[in-house]
């Protein structure tokens, strides 16, 4: 067997794609790696995602700020702003679509955007000997949250996080296992990194020691919450940044931008909401993950994070004058504005572009996701509207088919 050489130095990277050379070519090594030798493990070569600059989305943001001890949010203001937004794809039609959704929005007042809730959470499980001794934990483990934050700020340990705080404790007790949902915050940091690492020190130097039962098996994740995935405990609970996004549309912007009627439109969400239901799908939505993928990507974001980011309840209603309200809420917005990718080129300069680089930022950064996505929402849907679904049908064919 062929060895493969696994380090980020200069001679092992050259290694890599020497041995690959004539099998891809020479296009994947033309950049200087070297600022990315710390993104990933066995750094090898490059693959380009074009990006577009779509906008002005003209959108009203909150400003908000986490109140302590609790960790709610508060809302200290709102403010109108205009912003570019880069999507990194090679969708054919998803940034002309964007930018038709924000143009509609936009000549109706703009979108408004709410933060509702901000957790992040490792979902550990401790194995114990029975489910008596399960649920003993259970009930240990929720009166002790304020000795566990102590004990947290008490260790001098630089592997840990100061910034994450741990906020509540959640069990769920089923057969032997007591499953423990770590709730946090992480500031501007996405912060996966950051709560595992904290989750692991309560598992290993606080649970196990001091539990009054000793469980049998402790593990770090154990899928009782969802991370980067789709699930029911997020879309209700939150995962990362509960956003609401809502715009209210006149009938005539609807037909002459959109292209479609508000009674279409509705028949449309009548339709698709007893499919979703139907499906089985974790979500009452059309395709928020295109807009959420494309942002991500440009912007430095885990792209893993998409699945649980992209959950989406989507709403529409007829407003008295016959116009066109319409929401999405995304429960599981996981984004952050400093640390892990965000610091590396071309994701820095467009998180610059959309006023999102570096602390205090991340709140905002999330509204603008939620926007965009409902912007997708607004022109997909409306082409989906249109008899036979034919504008539909048109910009698949036309702008993605054929390329």
């Amino acid at each position: 067997m062929q060895r493969w050489p696994r380090r980020n130095d200069a001679d092992s990277i050259r290694a890599r794609q020497e041995a690959l050379r004539d099998r891809v070519g020479e296009e994947v090594f033309a950049h200087d790696l070297t600022p990315w030798e710390k993104s990933q493990e066995v750094l090898t070569g490059a693959a380009l995602i074009p990006v577009a600059v779509v906008g002005p989305l003209l959108v009203e943001l909150g400003e908000y700020e986490l109140e302590e001890p609790d960790g709610t949010l508060r809302e200290l203001g709102r403010e109108q702003d205009e912003v570019l937004v880069p999507l990194a794809h090679t969708e054919g039609g998803l940034s002309a679509s964007v930018s038709r959704g924000a143009k509609a929005a936009a000549l109706a007042g703009g979108f408004r955007t709410y933060v509702l809730h901000d957790r992040i959470t490792r979902a550990s499980c401790f194995v114990c000997k029975d489910t008596e001794d399960a649920v003993a934990l259970s009930r240990w483990l929720e009166g002790e949250v304020e000795r566990m934050r102590d004990f947290l700020e008490g260790l001098d340990d630089p592997s840990l996080s100061k910034r994450a705080k741990l906020r509540e404790v959640t069990t769920h007790v089923v057969g032997p296992m007591c499953h423990v949902l770590w709730s946090w915050t992480t500031g501007d940091a996405c912060g996966p990194n950051m709560m595992t690492r904290n989750s692991y020190a309560l598992n290993m130097a606080y649970v196990l020691p001091q539990a009054p039962i000793r469980p049998e098996r402790a593990i770090l994740e154990a899928n009782m919450g969802g991370d980067k995935k789709p699930s029911h405990q997020f879309f209700a609970s939150g995962h990362g940044k509960t956003v609401l996004a809502e715009a209210t549309l006149d009938a005539d912007t609807v037909r002459r931008v959109l292209r479609t009627t508000v009674d279409d439109l509705l028949e449309l969400s009548w339709a698709g909401t007893h499919g979703s239901v139907a499906s089985g799908m974790q979500s009452v939505a059309f395709t928020p993950a295109s807009a959420i993928a494309a942002l991500f990507a440009a912007t430095g974001q885990d792209l893993g994070m998409v699945g649980t980011s992209s959950m989406a309840h989507g709403t529409a209603r007829r407003t008295a004058d016959g116009g066109l309200h319409c929401a999405l809420r995304l429960p599981g917005v996981e984004v952050g504005t400093v640390g892990g990718g965000t610091t590396l080129p071309y994701a820095r300069s467009w998180l610059e572009l959309l006023g999102c680089a570096g602390s205090g930022k991340v709140y905002r950064f999330a509204q603008i996701v939620a926007a965009t996505t409902l912007a997708l929402e607004l022109s997909a849907s409306a082409a989906m509207a249109t008899a036979g679904s034919e504008d539909f049908f048109r910009a698949h064919h036309e702008r993605g088919g054929l390329r």
